[in-house]
């Protein structure tokens, strides 16, 4: 979606409109959609030929709850080396929290049983120059979950204390049990 400033005449690309040619080009690196409950969804031998990745992220678990949140490790590290921030909403509060010294960075929002049936929660989360050795690997992800008009948006961020390229990539429940049927997550690769 092509915009145009009044005041400048200048003509533009609408970040929010998807256009990769606002972001660089978009690449599909592998989908994964679940037939069966598994415990996680893992990306391995990530190609290190992209600036940044991107996940896309439709999920529901087997969680006894109506909402839950997703959660990545990095290169199969399970230590205190992860942070994460976030703010959310369902339109009448908005609240934020954070923690430091984690095992994995949180990202939301997903369903759990007591979510409306065939309800799934969304989540795009962008892995920001995960082949940078000279710094930490950052990520940033909007998320949420629509339960029949109830619902929280959520935009988070969150911080892997290594500074080692991101081979692979490991999505699962932060709350514990198994991702359901149908949970799909995609890899993207975005160069330039």
């Amino acid at each position: 979606m092509s915009i145009k400033s009044i005041k400048t005449g200048w003509n533009g690309i609408s970040a929010l409109s998807g256009n990769d040619q606002w972001f660089g080009d978009f690449e599909a690196i592998a989908v994964t959609t679940l037939t069966t409950s598994a415990a996680s969804i893992d990306f391995s031998s990530i190609p290190s030929t992209y600036t940044h990745l991107q996940l896309r992220i439709i999920a529901r678990s087997d969680y006894a709850d109506i909402l839950t949140g997703g959660r990545l490790r990095f290169n199969s590290d399970t230590g205190s080396n992860y942070a994460w921030h976030r703010l959310y909403g369902d339109g009448a509060s908005a609240t934020a929290s954070a923690s430091t010294s984690q095992t994995q960075i949180r990202i939301d929002r997903m369903t759990g049983t007591s979510a409306g049936t065939n309800t799934f929660g969304v989540m795009v989360t962008d892995v920001l120059d995960y082949g940078n050795t000279n710094k930490y690997t950052t990520i940033r992800s909007l998320g949420g979950y629509d339960n029949n008009g109830n619902g929280w948006a959520v935009l988070a961020s969150g911080l892997w204390m290594n500074t080692a390229a991101v081979t692979s990539i490991s999505f699962a429940n932060i709350d514990g049990g198994n991702l359901i049927a149908n949970t799909q997550v995609a890899l993207y690769g975005i160069r330039g």
